[in-house]
């Protein structure tokens, strides 16, 4: 399978590695029959995300995804996170093999995810269960890394 420079070197050089205790939110996302599960963790200060980590078992991608999209969204406002897509995350690793994309959905999932668990949390309400399938084909059978 073919990644680009920029996947590749994310991958490599990972950001935001990690789990962050006391996390205002956690979305956890992914399947763990496919491989592919995602942790995305962040900590909010005056609606602002002040720090964002992630631990992803799966491949190459979901691991380069969940890196790309835990730096892209440290710094922004809760709203401005909440417009992130998967589409955006493939851009900024300069695209993904077709068969991956589903990565790049898990990242964008995972952060509306940990938000929604945030705010649940703010309003007093308990934390969301957790989520073991995310009705995604993720396709692994086979495959070559």
């Amino acid at each position: 399978m073919k990644y680009s420079e920029k996947v590749m070197e994310r991958f490599k050089n990972l950001k935001n590695m990690g789990r962050i205790e006391n996390a205002d939110g956690i979305g956890k996302v992914g399947n763990a029959k496919c491989g592919d599960v995602m942790w995305i963790y962040i900590k909010v200060d005056n609606g602002i995300i002040t720090d964002c980590k992630f631990e992803t078992f799966g491949c190459v991608a979901a691991i380069a995804t969940s890196s790309q999209a835990t730096d892209l969204i440290k710094g922004m406002t809760v709203e401005k996170a909440l417009e992130v897509t998967n589409k955006s995350i493939v851009e900024m690793l300069d695209g993904l093999p077709p068969e991956k994309l589903h990565c790049s959905v898990l990242a964008e999932d995972g952060i509306k995810r940990a938000i929604e668990d945030y705010n649940r949390k703010k309003q007093g309400l308990p934390p969301l269960p957790e989520k073991e399938d995310d009705g995604h084909d993720h396709g692994h059978e086979g495959e070559e890394e």
